[in-house]
């Protein structure tokens, strides 16, 4: 009997060799459209003078190839109330940065970027933020009893509309983890965010340890960037594989004044931050 099982085994495996074929695919690719990356951080207690914006060129689903870095266009930002313009320098490496920039709160701005004889805008005004008032770790909040965590407090403002992106970031690793978050059903109270690490032998991720430092930022963001960054969030955040479902375009608020049809990728956001580092013990 145990042979028989073994010679069906080894007949069935042949089947499906004897069946394997290479398909070829042939996926449409869209014209490269520009990106752009401008983020306003006005972090509490600084000038805010200090920022940067960056340009790309976006690449096709399939293609492992660095991103293309856009250099020579045009870039401002101008203070809507008397139009003043803050003139950002190229660095000749897709950066584009000022130390010259204004910020007041709840201010509106506009943005003006000049690339290939098209111009692109976009608009917003710098949102408020609440301060972390209380990090410490624990492991009672997580998933893993185990498992180390960064905990932080804020006191949401009462009576006011709130949302939130809050980013952790090990030194180390590559990429920050993001929250988005509002007060829909919690205004006016004491928030607490948790964060941790769990073992992952496939993306090679471990747990906190003592001695590992975390940056985390918690930043006030207008209703219409929760609704992009949540989408953003959620798409990213997918197990992968074959069968994934391709992730859908989600566009921001930067246009394309020149060409409508032709909208660039990205988003204008101007947020104040408060930014703190924790050191696990």
């Amino acid at each position: 009997m145990k042979s028989y099982r073994l010679k069906l085994s080894f007949a069935v495996c042949l089947l499906f060799i004897s069946c394997t074929d290479v398909i070829d695919v042939e996926v449409p690719e869209a014209e490269p459209r520009l990106v752009i990356e401008a983020s306003m951080d006005w972090e509490k207690g600084s000038e805010g003078n200090e920022q940067m914006i960056k340009l790309s060129l976006s690449t096709p689903y399939f293609d492992n190839l660095s991103e293309t870095a856009v250099t020579g266009a045009s870039v401002k930002v101008i203070k809507d109330d008397d139009q003043t313009e803050i003139v950002f320098i190229d660095q000749n490496d897709g950066t584009y940065t000022t130390d010259e920039f204004v910020a007041v709160m709840d201010q509106s701005y506009t943005l003006e970027v000049i690339y290939e004889n098209e111009v692109y805008g976009a608009s917003g005004k710098i949102t408020p933020v609440t301060k972390i008032t209380a990090l410490f770790q624990s492991k009672e909040n997580g998933f893993d009893k185990n498992a180390l965590e960064v905990n932080i407090e804020y006191i949401d403002p009462k009576d006011i509309k709130n949302f939130y992106l809050v980013k952790f970031q090990r030194r180390g690793d590559l990429l920050p983890a993001l929250f988005d978050m509002k007060d829909e059903f919690t205004d006016g109270n004491l928030m607490t965010i948790f964060y941790e690490k769990l073992e992952d032998e496939d993306s090679g991720e471990t747990e906190f340890q003592p001695g590992d430092i975390v940056d985390i930022s918690l930043l006030g963001v207008s209703e219409q960037y929760y609704n992009y960054i949540r989408l953003l969030i959620a798409q990213s955040g997918g197990p992968g594989g074959p069968f994934t479902t391709i992730p859908a375009e989600i566009k921001g608020n930067c246009f394309n004044v020149s060409n409508p049809e032709k909208y660039p990728f990205g988003y204008f956001r101007l947020s104040e931050v408060d930014s703190k580092g924790f050191l696990f013990k």
